[in-house]
């Protein structure tokens, strides 16, 4: 297959994920920003780590996308293998969007609980913590909900003018 065909086959398709592997991802983020929020009273150095550890996390997801996600290789290593086939499948672009929204907030609460701003910290973290539990346990997931929204406002690319 031609770089040409392979090109146009995957801007036609866009990239399907098991709709588990977000789930599981969302669980372990659920942990992860609980614990960040249980340290942040007694430390608000240890929650800035633990938050930043999230955000790197969160950056991973949304640069490259959830097959790459490290809580999602532990989820098609460890435990898909362990489940039954896939029955149903969901696009990529939102769930980086998602990472995109969860790296915001956790780059927020880091900044907050580094400069001594508790509040600001566990309101950003708590947000975050909403988000992934929704997904968790619900299967909602608000960045995916948003991403049309922030799809709609990208800017168009411009048709470009071919020479002969």
């Amino acid at each position: 297959m031609s770089n040409i065909t392979q090109t146009r086959a995957s801007t036609q398709v866009p990239e399907q994920v098991d709709m588990r592997g977000p789930r599981f991802v969302a669980w372990v983020t659920t942990v992860v920003l609980v614990v960040t929020l249980l340290a942040a009273p007694s430390s608000a150095a240890a929650a800035a780590v633990i938050l930043g550890v999230q955000a790197v996390v969160f950056a991973v997801g949304a640069v490259l996308g959830p097959r790459k996600h490290p809580y999602g290789l532990v989820f098609a290593t460890l435990i898909a293998p362990r489940l039954g086939p896939v029955t149903d499948r969901e696009p990529a672009a939102p769930l980086k969007f998602a990472q995109l929204v969860g790296l915001v907030f956790a780059v927020v609460g880091v900044i907050a609980f580094s400069s001594g701003l508790l509040l600001l910290g566990l309101v950003a973290t708590g947000c975050a913590l909403v988000a992934a539990l929704l997904n968790a346990a619900f299967g909602i997931c608000l960045g995916c909900r948003l991403y049309p929204l922030a799809a709609r406002l990208r800017p168009k690319p411009r048709a470009s003018a071919t020479a002969p």
